[in-house]
């Protein structure tokens, strides 16, 4: 055995400086202690053991050195190690700004490079240290190579992983299989991943798990910042927390607010709502959404899909509003109901496990569209509670060639059919025969009964009056033209078409021939047949048309007809009772 000697020294241009590269030359020759060096890369010299030689005097005065700072003992072996000389007991090195400690360490003869072995640590000023088993610096690349149970600690910030690389010249730490990364609020793991002491900023590959109290976010490819606490999205990702699922590509999450500001057709679902945008704006601590252009919130439950340009939606109250080319496409029946206002409102209320009670306010240009009815309003509303459906403003409804209004029309609703429909004020029913001829009842109150979908009754009360023309049964031609008055009217149809009409208590009614109808009785006062104001078709509930047009109609509604139809048997089919 060799012998071996303590060492407390500085590698300098000082004379001990040269005098310990003379000792580690003398010791090679005596003897040394056996280590296990790993394979080494970048040679550059720390410490020569020729101290006369030129180059080694070269090599000392480089100004990238790596200084020795202490050693207890070190020992040279040139047969085993050739290149480096082995230090042992509380090894000290320091390259410019960084502190590096071990318990043993190999320093190579022709490279600026060491291994250190065993409670390894490093420490760069008063913020960043490394800890690991095993340690290969590179002086002239300012590169180290951290093995086994490796942790980087800045500040509140550490990151551990098994493998490190830690480059200096861009302050910057890298893993490549797997590591974890964990401050105050959060804790990051992905296959790998990279971290800058300086910038506070960090990069995560492959199988990214960010976990918070709140909520926990997967991903694909992520970028953190560890001092703002934002989490960047730049891969498919999912954040999940107790409320709801997020689905983005792109975008970014502010941690500690709460908030997130997501691009790229991102969606959000909570329970049965499934809600996607151009953009998303989420707000996980007061509970809600903004999303912006091409908007869509899908209701599975409720078999609804709201739509806009704009909609804001509170999964607390479970509401949303829409706005900007705002629909409403409702399912549930098969064939789809479009509506569209300038802005929709929908709320749910759950009041038990079977028990929800929806609202939905639409307000201004209220359209809407299905191929068995449409109408129009300026707003409406529907309340689940008593299953009422509520158009306001002189609403128009079209089902065929019927056509419906009066100040305020009532729909009530049975499992999303039509049960019945109330006009209760300035009610008046069309039935369009042709170009010229129309059916028409007027009154203070209608209502209307439905069974399997089909108008199959009709009541009007207060100041009734009818004008209806019979037909025969064959070739529908008319038979004259009935006008009545009464306080009350009963009207029975199948198939669309009349089977009976009733008035009573006592009716004042006359059928006159198809040539002596007098002009003003052709029209009942406020008579106009709006079809201009009807959608015919789903896209049509985003044009507006004005009702002003229909003033110009009022005024020639009670005209008589230049050719009316001179050539009919007059016949009266037409039941009038008590």
């Amino acid at each position: 055995m060799g012998k071996s000697a303590p060492l407390n020294i500085q590698v300098g241009l000082s004379k001990c400086g040269y005098a310990l590269l003379g000792w580690l030359a003398l010791s090679c020759s005596i003897g040394c202690m056996p280590m296990f060096a790993q394979n080494s890369t970048h040679a550059t010299a720390v410490a020569n053991t020729d101290s006369t030689s030129t180059d080694s005097v070269k090599v000392v005065r480089r100004t990238t050195r790596v200084d020795l700072l202490h050693a207890d003992r070190g020992i040279a072996d040139s047969k085993r190690y050739p290149d480096a000389q082995v230090l042992i007991g509380n090894v000290q090195f320091k390259h410019k700004q960084m502190y590096m400690y071990c318990d043993s360490a190999l320093i190579y003869q022709k490279s600026n490079s060491f291994e250190a072995f065993s409670n390894v640590r490093c420490e760069q000023g008063d913020t960043l240290f490394i800890y690991s088993d095993y340690l290969y610096y590179d002086g002239e690349i300012e590169l180290a190579k951290l093995r086994n149970h490796v942790r980087m600690i800045n500040r509140n910030t550490v990151l551990t992983t098994d493998s490190l690389n830690y480059d200096r010249v861009y302050n910057l730490g890298y893993y490549f299989e797997g590591g974890r990364l964990s401050d105050e609020e959060n804790n990051l793991s992905s296959d790998w991943g990279e971290y800058s002491p300086a910038t506070k900023w960090a990069v995560f590959n492959d199988d990214v798990v960010l976990l918070n109290k709140q909520f926990q976010l997967y991903s694909d490819t992520l970028k953190y910042n560890s001092e703002t606490k934002e989490a960047v999205i730049l891969g498919p990702s999912t954040i999940n927390n107790q409320q709801n699922h997020i689905y983005s590509n792109r975008g970014v999450y502010h941690t500690s607010s709460g908030q997130a500001e997501l691009l790229d057709r991102s969606v959000l679902v909570n329970g049965s709502k499934r809600v996607t945008g151009d953009s998303l704006f989420y707000d996980r601590i007061r509970g809600y959404a903004e999303l912006y252009n091409n908007v869509e919130m899908k209701d599975t439950l409720q078999k609804n899909i709201l739509r806009g340009d704009y909609i804001f939606y509170n999964e607390i109250l479970q509401s949303a509003f829409a706005t900007k080319k705002a629909e409403i496409v409702e399912y549930s029946q098969g064939d789809s109901l479009h509506l569209h206002a300038d802005t929709l409102q929908l709320s749910t209320f759950n009041h038990g496990t079977d028990s929800i009670e929806r609202q939905i306010y639409a307000y201004h240009k209220v359209r809407f569209y299905r191929t068995d009815l449409q109408g129009v309003c300026d707003s409406l509303t529907f309340l689940s509670k008593d299953s009422c459906l509520t158009l306001y403003n002189n609403p128009v409804l079209w089902s065929g060639q019927q056509q419906l209004y009066g100040e305020q029309v009532q729909i009530f609703m049975n499992d999303s059919t039509v049960d019945h429909m109330v006009i209760p004020s300035q009610a008046f029913s069309i039935e369009r025969l042709d170009s010229v001829h129309y059916n028409q009842v007027s009154g203070q109150e209608m209502k209307a009964f439905m069974r399997d979908g089909e108008l199959r009754k009709v009541e009007v009360t207060g100041n009734v009056r009818v004008v209806y023309y019979p037909q025969e049964n064959k070739n529908k031609a008319f038979m004259g033209m009935n006008y009545s008055e009464s306080s009350k009217l009963q009207m029975f149809l199948k198939n669309q078409q009349m089977e009976r009409m009733i008035m009573s208590p006592q009716a004042n009614g006359t059928l006159y021939p198809m040539d002596q109808i007098p002009a003003e009785k052709y029209r009942l006062t406020n008579f106009a047949w709006m079809d201009y104001l009807r959608p015919r078709a789903a896209k049509d509930i985003f044009e507006w048309v004005d009702k002003k047009a229909s003033d110009k109609l009022k005024k020639t509604s009670r005209k008589k007809p230049d050719n009316p139809d001179r050539s009919l048997v007059i016949e009266n089919g037409v039941s009038i009772a008590e």
